[in-house]
């Protein structure tokens, strides 16, 4: 039998929508899309590169509560409502994941979650036994 740890972020989608912010099975651990809220549920304010650097550190809380570190992180998806946000999110990205260097896919997307959402980030990592 596989094992499974998973963590929680604390967003109201979770519950809602019936998913883990993360899930660990063996040494890859998984970060569903994630997007920048805050821990009272609300979204995070400011530009774009704002509501990335809230997203890398969900993603990098839940990594570390199972036991990974940024350098194990080897792939991630950044999808953004504005194709002029991919410099400044592009960049937070390097600040979280450039040592790593990850797979990596930027793609614009119509819409998020919440109207005000400007970027969603997803990573999976490796984590060596």
């Amino acid at each position: 039998m596989i094992t499974r740890h998973r963590v929680s972020s604390g967003s109201p989608y979770e519950t809602t929508f019936g998913f883990a912010r993360a899930v660990r099975v063996g040494e890859r651990i998984i970060v569903a899309g994630t997007g920048p809220v805050e821990p009272d549920g609300s979204t995070t304010s400011g530009d774009a590169a704002a509501q990335a650097e809230r997203c890398c550190a969900i993603i990098l809380a839940a990594i570390e509560e199972l036991g990974g570190t940024a350098s194990d992180v080897v792939r991630t998806r950044m999808l953004l409502t504005h194709a002029e946000d991919q410099d400044a999110v592009g960049a937070v990205h390097a600040r979280f994941f450039g040592k790593a260097r990850p797979a990596a896919t930027m793609a614009g997307v119509a819409w998020l979650c919440r109207p005000e959402w400007r970027v969603e980030i997803e990573a999976e990592a490796v984590v060596s036994q």
